[in-house]
């Protein structure tokens, strides 16, 4: 039995008839709350409290369950104590309610009994085909048509109505952007609390939300991306309809990196691994709370992403003080500022600005002038040298708002975007700024933040957002040694110095070429410098068996269990101008990822990398090597060599390509030898681990 994607969506937000399982007649109570809320907000639909044991409630007439209503509700909210969720889902089922969101808790956050209960749940509610919002949701609100079936204490007073829908993993959060944001004179087109999300994710309630015409954008807050295959789905649903989204993550700590087998792990933690699949999303992500409630605006202003990205900011002031905040807010979070030509200074002085050439347009007492401010925006929009034009309002924002400000929201419908922050406290001129169509910002922080997170966004990556997938829980991981992992990794093109091996005789299969590197060939040892398992510019025979015998010593003495008797002999990469680090791994929450980082064996000091959700195109690890500091030796740097890095990037995503093999858990190519402009890149040593059947 199944629900229609486009009922359940439609009693999610927009439901006819409601139930409230548990409402309590007792005004002080949280489960008072739901009733309360729904008749203050006027909503217009029919309302029933279930409660067994009451003939009414808060003044209206009580019912003693579902199944003794004279109609099916849309949408029920259940307020209950944990044990009667499960028979309270079953009877909703039964009556044939598409949607039931539960407030309780007590469903797989603990123990073995809790973890039970969340099964029982599941299997009633796919039995029936209910679906769930929760356990652990405090609740759903619709702005526009006063559906407040929350019991978070922040919608006893109106919502304001906005364009955005605000989807949360944290139940407070939503009480809280909503008092902010009303605080600021903005509102939302409503809450979804998703909880535990035991069945609907945020993700999948996301998507049912796409073809309503009154959402134009989307709001999250995430404590985890535990379903990102749903998240994924929805963010390639909403760059199709023009719908973006601005995402808050919390955890950026990178505890989870330690549990990690290779540099390629540690180096791409968590919060590495949020923000690549964000990246890939097309979302902009904001580190500031206030941001998370105001770069909506400016994304829908400054329009969906593309590439290459429009990113050239232009700041004008009335406040030179004021301005140097908001660059300096700028510049910490990479936004450098386009400098203005002198062209468009002559153009300001045409149009009576005599404003000194500087880094900034600073308008000073002219800024006081209406006609004036119009003038010097005109100019900037002209100019042709400019995606985005940011004002930075003096005092007058506060007490004269008829001048600057007013100019600037009589602008607000330019080609080139506008958004304004008013240095004074100044809650009239954000209003009428956001009335007007024009971004304006509380805080220089929340300024910045917006900013940086809408120019950083990139094209949402559908294609790649569809190769999701992990290791299946039955099979277990094996590591292989380096000529396993060699002779794998060559099947996507990697290329790899001529190679031998020997045993403990320390005579090679085949000749080498002197002179060569001699490892120590295992899979047990996946790290060989930091166990004296690598001798490198052995120049003959002799010095080939020296070289075995110190590997064996070393490695016995720092692992008795490893036991080594084989060994790798490998031919020596000359004219190396740097090396790289090429990794790939299998996130359990986002998928395949490719990372590039500075290599050998400074990896972990250089700290330094660049990552994304795989496959790559050649075009993407392009632009994944410009954004790793440890590489731009390889530029030419001081007047030294310049690297090959056109084949670094074929190689990143050549590598990128083990996205279509499921099996493939992680690689790490370490070092990449880049060779001379022209030369190519070699692989000097790699690691695979491998899913097997258990």
């Amino acid at each position: 039995m199944s629900v229609s994607a486009q009922r359940v969506g439609q009693a999610l937000l927009a439901p006819a008839a409601v139930a409230i399982v548990g409402a309590s007649d007792d005004p002080s109570k949280t489960t008072a709350r739901p009733l309360r809320f729904l008749r203050e907000a006027g909503f217009a639909g029919r309302v029933y409290p279930i409660n067994p044991r009451r003939e009414t409630v808060l003044g209206e007439q009580a019912w003693p369950s579902i199944a003794a209503l004279p109609e099916t509700p849309d949408h029920v909210f259940i307020v209950a104590d944990t044990r009667f969720v499960v028979d309270a889902v079953r009877d909703c089922g039964i009556a044939g309610v598409p949607v039931v969101t539960i407030l309780s808790g007590g469903f797989g956050e603990g123990g073995a009994e809790e973890k039970a209960r969340a099964a029982e749940l599941r299997a009633v509610a796919r039995e029936h085909g209910v679906r769930l919002v929760g356990p652990n949701s405090i609740g759903v609100v619709n702005s526009r048509n006063g559906l407040m079936l929350t019991a978070n204490a922040a919608f006893a007073e109106e919502a304001p109505v906005g364009t955005s829908l605000v989807a949360s993993q944290s139940g407070s959060v939503i009480g809280a952007l909503m008092t902010r944001a009303k605080a600021r004179g903005l509102g939302f087109a409503g809450f979804v609390s998703t909880g535990s999300e035991l069945d609907l994710t945020l993700g999948e309630i996301c998507e049912l939300t796409l073809t309503d015409p009154q959402i134009q954008s989307y709001t999250l807050f995430l404590e985890s991306l535990e379903n990102a295959g749903d998240l994924a789905r929805f963010a390639a649903g909403a760059a199709a309809h023009g719908k973006p989204t601005t995402v808050y993550k919390l955890g950026r700590s990178d505890a989870a990196a330690a549990l990690s087998m290779t540099h390629t792990g540690s180096l791409a933690g968590e919060d590495a691994e949020a923000e690549a699949f964000f990246r890939a999303c097309g979302f902009a992500r904001v580190d500031n709370f206030e941001a998370l409630i105001e770069a909506e605006a400016l994304q829908r202003r400054v329009g969906p992403p593309s590439s290459p990205a429009r990113s050239r900011v232009g700041v004008i002031t009335t406040t030179g003080g004021g301005a140097a905040i908001v660059v300096d807010q700028l510049e910490t979070r990479g936004v450098s500022i386009a400098r203005p030509s002198a062209a468009v200074f002559e153009q300001l002085a045409v149009a009576g600005l005599d404003v000194a050439d500087n880094l900034i347009i600073d308008l000073t007492l002219a800024g006081t002038r209406h006609d004036l401010v119009r003038a010097a925006l005109q100019v900037m929009a002209d100019s042709g040298e400019f995606d985005l034009i940011l004002f930075v309002i003096g005092s007058s924002a506060r007490l004269n708002p008829e001048l600057a400000v007013s100019a600037i929201a009589e602008s607000a419908a330019g080609t080139v975007p506008i958004a304004a922050w008013p240095l004074p406290d100044a809650i009239g001129s954000l209003t009428l700024l956001h009335e007007a169509g024009v971004p304006a910002f509380r805080t220089a922080e929340a300024c910045a933040d917006a900013v940086a997170a809408v120019l950083r966004r990139q094209p949402s990556e559908r294609h790649v957002l569809e190769v999701r997938h992990e290791v299946p829980s039955h099979e277990q991981v094996v590591a292989l040694d380096e000529l396993s992992s060699g002779v794998l990794l060559r099947e996507v093109g990697a290329s790899f110095p001529a190679t031998t091996t020997c045993g403990l005789d320390g005579v090679p299969l085949d000749p080498p070429v002197w002179p060569v590197a001699v490892k120590a060939l295992s899979g047990k040892l996946l790290h060989k410098s930091d166990a004296g398992g690598v001798v490198l510019g052995v120049r003959d025979q002799a010095g080939l068996a020296e070289a075995v015998s110190r590997i064996a010593a070393n490695t016995t003495a720092y692992d008795p269990e490893l036991g080594i008797s084989h060994f790798l002999v490998q031919n020596m990469a000359e004219g190396v101008v740097a090396e790289a680090l090429v990794g790939y791994r299998v996130s359990p929450s986002v998928g395949p990822l490719i990372m590039i980082a500075a290599g050998g064996t400074l990896t972990e000091l250089y700290g330094d990398s660049s990552l994304r959700l795989a496959p790559v195109s050649v075009a993407t690890a392009r632009q994944m090597i410009s954004e790793v500091t440890g590489l731009r030796v390889a530029e030419g740097f001081r007047g030294g060599p310049v690297g090959d890095l056109d084949a670094l990037a074929e190689f990143v995503s050549k590598v990128s390509q083990l996205a279509a093999s499921p099996e493939i858990v992680e690689a790490e190519v370490n070092p990449v030898a880049v060779l001379e402009k022209g030369r190519g890149v070699v692989a000097l040593d790699a690691v695979v681990r491998r899913a097997v059947e258990a």
